[in-house]
């Protein structure tokens, strides 16, 4: 495996990575949310209920592993198997080694496996002079390109035709037409049946094995893996042993979900139940732990041993769009894979491609048993901060997270950079001069998103109560008498003070008395995605400490929301005195339009309709619509109460890009992300684009500058503060 940046970079370099999956993903989440709903209708129960119950299937295993491997290997090896668990992936390499000596064989077909990839058997078997064929077209095709799987079902799909095409053409020796598919699907077989009729072994994976029967089920789209269990007198099943299910129903379960979060198929083309060898056929079936004991020990990444293989988190997941398997895995790709590597190949391998996790949370909506790999991701990043010998850039994040922590070090840390940029301020922006934007470093953070303007003065010092004007009075007075604590949040209080000054008019427009707690900071967001854990508490611990109390708490940013709400129990749960102060505090902590909707801010219809009918579109903040479980709140919320028309944009909940130090440390890939998003805004044609959360704002605004884009980004504050009573004429006398 190359190291990590170089995996990246040569991903970011290869146009047809991004333009294939992105296409992919697109197809795939239309497809598979049909097959879903048509799952839904036919059981009579939601995805949630499915998976769960599969979830509880899984889990009961992984809690009785030692009586259900022993059930299997009884009714395996009464079929005329021969199971052997081992522990470690050398111990697997010799024995299948071994077994393929003793057959005097040289030559192996291989049905898919991800677990021969996860413990290299291939490399193994060419040192000891074995020949391993790939036959699952995918594989087969990467293995003639000298690579590895980019997806867990689909491994080649980073891959062109063309591609493909000048590859048979160089191995093969014969002229391949890219668009002739078919030609290239039957050259294929033909070769591939040459080798099932010459191996004397062969070897599969497996999607699970059933205690009940002692059967290993095979699930596949082609007729490969049936010829590589049923031509070669030897058969051997490599298996992690998380794949064990108790019964044959239960087994029926997760083909129901399998398919469809895998192809977006009702059902494989084939699925197969094997018990025992075929008469004259020797049968070994492997059950490789490597690291997944341990796992099952670890109540933080327990869960992860669930997983069916399906590869749903790579198909939703945004980053893995632009960069595809090969830089967002080790082995295993998408999301799972910043989970598991760490248990199968070490802290190291999986140190890398944390960095490219935006911390979106789509990953855990379409999971098919239920995994929570967002939280499951940061507890690996927490492990790969606490174990590595931390290079310079690692050294920086800490120092400046330990800074970030010092609330009156940021204060002078921004008044400071407002002072130096106020040359290069304009419109909002900092223009960064040509000379200095080209330099390496800067060209590729500021190259395709304008840099946010620094303000001489945040949004704490303008909110000083004393200092606002009286505001205009909504006719609805929602919150009249009532006391709100506004949390600023720590970008739009230096980055973006004009976002918090609109919340509040806002507010205090409905009557409420709005209060501007002086000692607030920072949630500890920004701590807890980079896995500075330990920071991320004393900033959790300072928030509740400075808006404790009986008031509302109303924030201008959902991630703020997401993260008291959502994170902090998590980050918490070792003390039960600050966890019951913390749900206390998310209980009455509000974003901006969850107050105004679902909280004692409600506003009635045509409240804030001024007449204005110029057509907006949404983005929806990713943490909302993923974490927060909101669909589409803001869009009815403009159209009820703003009586304005909402333009649907598409894949309006698909993250931005912005995903925190994500931007800063891997900016060609937030490029990548953004620039999606921007030609998903691009098919609107609406003039206003609005959001909910400064980070999307600062992130957009950027992208909308640099591209030249005739696009208003808005935070929902800003648009609505717009519509107040008489807001027109203090904007055109300010």
């Amino acid at each position: 495996m190359r190291p990590f940046d170089e995996r990246y970079h040569t991903a970011l370099e290869d146009p047809d990575v991004r333009t294939g999956l992105t296409a992919f993903q697109r197809g795939w989440r239309e497809s598979r949310d049909a097959a879903i709903a048509d799952l839904e209708a036919q059981e009579g129960r939601s995805f949630d209920e499915l998976r769960q119950e599969l979830a509880a299937i899984k889990d009961d295993v992984i809690a009785n592993w030692d009586r259900y491997l022993d059930e299997f290997t009884a009714n395996a090896e009464a079929a005329g198997a021969e199971v052997t668990r081992v522990a470690t992936p050398g111990e697997a390499n010799e024995l299948i080694t071994r077994i393929c000596r003793d057959a005097g064989v040289d030559l192996m077909v291989k049905g898919k496996s991800m677990v021969s990839e996860e413990i290299g058997l291939n490399h193994h078997l060419e040192a000891a002079g074995i020949t391993p064929v790939e036959t699952d077209l995918g594989e087969w095709i990467l293995q003639l390109a000298g690579e590895t799987p980019s997806h867990l079902v689909m491994p080649a799909i980073h891959k062109r035709k063309e591609r493909i095409a000048e590859l048979f053409e160089r191995v093969l020796e014969r002229e391949f037409p890219p668009d002739d598919i078919d030609r290239m699907v039957k050259v294929a077989r033909t070769e591939l049946r040459e080798r099932f009729l010459a191996s004397g072994v062969g070897l599969s994976g497996t999607n699970a094995l059933i205690a009940e029967g002692g059967s290993v089920m095979l699930v596949c789209n082609e007729g490969n893996n049936r010829m590589s269990v049923a031509l070669p007198p030897v058969h051997i099943v490599t298996a992690g042993i998380e794949k064990m299910v108790p019964t044959y129903a239960d087994a029926m379960k997760q083909v129901r979900l399998l398919g469809r979060s895998a192809t977006a198929q009702p059902i494989t083309v084939y699925t197969n139940f094997v018990t025992g060898p075929r008469p004259g056929q020797r049968q070994h079936i492997l059950l490789i732990d490597n690291g997944r004991s341990a796992m099952a020990e670890d109540p933080e990444v327990a869960a992860a041993l669930r997983c069916i293989r399906c590869g749903a988190c790579a198909n939703v997941c945004p980053p893995y769009g632009v960069v595809g398997g090969h830089a967002f895995g080790h082995v295993y790709t998408g999301a799972i894979g910043l989970v598991n590597t760490a248990s199968h190949h070490g802290i190291e391998a999986a140190a890398g491609p944390q960095s490219l996790c935006v911390s979106c949370g789509a990953c855990a909506t379409v999971c098919p048993t239920d995994i929570p790999l967002p939280t499951q991701i940061l507890e690996v990043r927490r492990k790969v901060v606490e174990a590595r010998a931390p290079a310079p850039c690692d050294r920086a994040t800490h120092l400046g997270i330990a800074a970030f922590g010092q609330r009156w070090l940021v204060d002078l840390g921004f008044r400071a950079a407002g002072i130096v940029t106020t040359p290069l301020r304009s419109d909002g922006v900092t223009k960064v001069p040509r000379w200095l934007a080209e330099r390496p470093g800067l060209r590729e953070r500021v190259g395709w998103r304008t840099p946010p303007a620094v303000p001489l003065r945040p949004a704490r010092d303008r909110l000083k109560r004393g200092k606002l004007d009286e505001p205009p009075r909504l006719a609805a007075q929602p919150l009249a008498g009532r006391t709100v604590q506004l949390f600023l949040q720590c970008l739009s209080d230096r980055l973006a003070p004009d976002i918090p000054k609109a919340a509040a008019e806002l507010l205090r427009a409905a009557g409420a008395d709005v209060r501007l707690p002086r000692e607030q900071h920072c949630c500890g967001l920004p701590a807890y995605d980079a896995g500075e854990q330990d920071a991320a508490r004393a900033m959790v611990r300072q928030t509740i400490a400075t808006l404790e109390g009986v008031d509302d708490v109303v924030t201008p940013a959902s991630s703020c929301l997401a993260m008291l709400k959502h994170d902090a129990p998590h980050l918490l749960r070792d003390d039960l005195d600050d966890l019951e102060r913390s749900q206390q505090l998310a209980g009455r902590t509000y974003d901006l339009i969850s107050y105004l909707t679902a909280g004692p801010g409600r506003l009635p219809a045509g409240a804030l309709d001024d007449g204005d009918a110029t057509p907006v579109t949404v983005h929806r903040f990713c943490q909302a619509s993923n974490t927060l479980e909101r669909q589409d709140a803001i869009e009815r919320f403009l159209r009820d109460v703003a009586g304005v028309e909402v333009v649907p944009l598409p894949e309006a909940e698909v993250c931005c890009g912005f995903g925190g130090s994500t931007s800063v440390r891997n900016p060609e890939l937030a490029a990548g992300v953004l620039d999606r998003k921007l030609g998903c805004l691009d098919q609107t044609a609406a003039p206003i684009l609005i959001t909910d959360n400064p980070g999307c704002i600062l992130h957009l605004r950027g992208g909308v500058h640099a591209t030249g884009r005739q696009v208003e980004v808005l935070h929902l504050a800003e648009y609505l503060a717009r519509r107040l009573p008489g807001a027109a004429v203090r904007q055109a006398t300010a």
